[in-house]
């Protein structure tokens, strides 16, 4: 979820370290053209060897070690050239520059090798704890559950994350099937963090609470006891700040065997129905603060919201990633129109359809976090909400 209320990001710590970087990066091919200048007019009195065997020891910091071969090769291009424009072949330091030039070539290019494979190593054992940890957090969706069938799909923004700040499930229980979807702000642990607790409270109050409200309750609860704690070590103002941003768009949906759904809309976009090729967003009646901001519920405790949900209809779940993505000229991701394309597709492909529909309109830069639950009402239902067998 993007940051409310806040200024886009200037040029801070992450540009001032990137431009860093990328003069780090020039810096081996600096030196070479600053020997060959030297060189090259009257100033070649100066002894310029040590800087030019420094060059592929300084590429092998950045470049890596195909980055470290180039900057050597550049590094013995400019010493041959040097060496005949001053007449110097057949001299002693000539063949001491070229000899220290290759061991600190072959040095370099190891040491730099060696590190990438390290690195390589670390990031694949990160991949495999990020995997394991998406199964525990974000499982898939069954494809069963009571009177309806569903289906999931989740997409991080972060380049190679596997989760993120976006959450969901569906769970069925002696009340029906209870389905969560929700959006927490921010990004990186924090959020992997507050969707973990918010995650851990539903799960576990679908099964004994017997009133909706009382289930999102429940997960507010958990979520503010978890951002006292994540203040707890921190100044007054600190664990105030801690409080304020600790919130979670969340979206709460049942569905009982009869036709019709009770949902919980606590500052998320509304769930979408599709029905005879029409898409039909289920609006609030009463607006409510996300999760984590209850101090701004004014008034009496709302209830939940009743939409009739048909054998037949289609239920879209989603996150503001997928009707917030935008194309390069700016404009939104227009989803009912995907869902009225793609209305006659099975359930996956339906999701699948979807998924790359929104990276083509968005050219794979997706800017937040997308995570979807899609439910059908099962043909059957019909003859269990008329009375029929069950």
């Amino acid at each position: 979820m993007r940051a409310p209320l806040r200024s886009p990001p200037g040029p801070g710590a992450g540009g001032h370290h990137q431009v860093l970087f990328a003069l780090a990066e020039c810096l081996p091919f600096a030196l070479a053209l600053l020997v060959l200048l030297i060189e090259l007019t009257p100033m070649h009195v100066v002894y310029t060897g040590p800087l030019l065997v420094a060059t592929p020891a300084l590429a092998a910091v950045t470049l890596g070690p195909k980055g470290t071969l180039v900057a050597a090769g550049v590094a013995v291009g400019v010493s041959v050239t040097t060496a005949t424009y001053n007449q110097a072949w057949g001299g002693q330091q000539v063949y001491t520059n070229f000899l220290a030039l290759f061991l600190v070539t072959a040095a370099s290019f190891i040491t730099s090798r060696a590190a990438r494979t390290r690195r390589e190593s670390e990031l694949n054992q990160v991949r495999r704890i990020a995997t394991a940890a998406q199964e525990v957090l974000l499982r898939p969706v069954p494809d069963r559950l009571g009177p309806v069938h569903a289906a999931s799909m989740y997409l991080a923004a972060e380049k190679g994350a596997q989760i993120g700040g976006d959450l969901y499930d569906a769970v069925q229980t002696r009340y029906g099937v209870r389905m969560i979807v929700g959006d927490v702000r921010g990004k990186g642990l924090p959020a992997v963090r507050a969707a973990a607790v918010v995650l851990g409270a539903f799960r576990e109050a679908v099964h004994y609470e017997d009133d909706l409200v009382e289930v999102i309750n429940h997960c507010g609860a958990a979520l503010r006891r978890d951002a006292v704690v994540a203040g707890a070590g921190a100044s007054t103002a600190g664990a105030d700040d801690a409080l304020l941003e600790a919130f979670v768009t969340a979206l709460v949906v049942q569905i009982p065997d009869g036709p019709h759904i009770e949902v919980i809309n606590r500052g998320h976009p509304p769930p979408l129905l599709l029905r005879n090729g029409t898409v039909q967003p289920l609006m609030p009646t009463a607006p409510l603060p996300p999760l984590g901001l209850e101090e701004f519920i004014s008034g009496p405790p709302a209830g939940t919201d009743s939409y009739p949900f048909a054998p037949g209809d289609r239920l879209l779940l989603c996150t503001d990633g997928v009707i917030e993505a935008r194309d390069r000229n700016s404009t939104f991701f227009d989803l009912p129109a995907a869902m009225v394309t793609m209305r006659d597709h099975p359930r996956q492909e339906f999701l699948d359809g979807l998924r790359l529909a929104l990276l083509r309109h968005t050219q794979s830069l997706l800017a937040d976090d997308v995570a979807i639950i899609l439910v059908d009402r099962r043909e059957d239902e019909g003859h269990r909400s008329a009375g029929g067998p069950k």
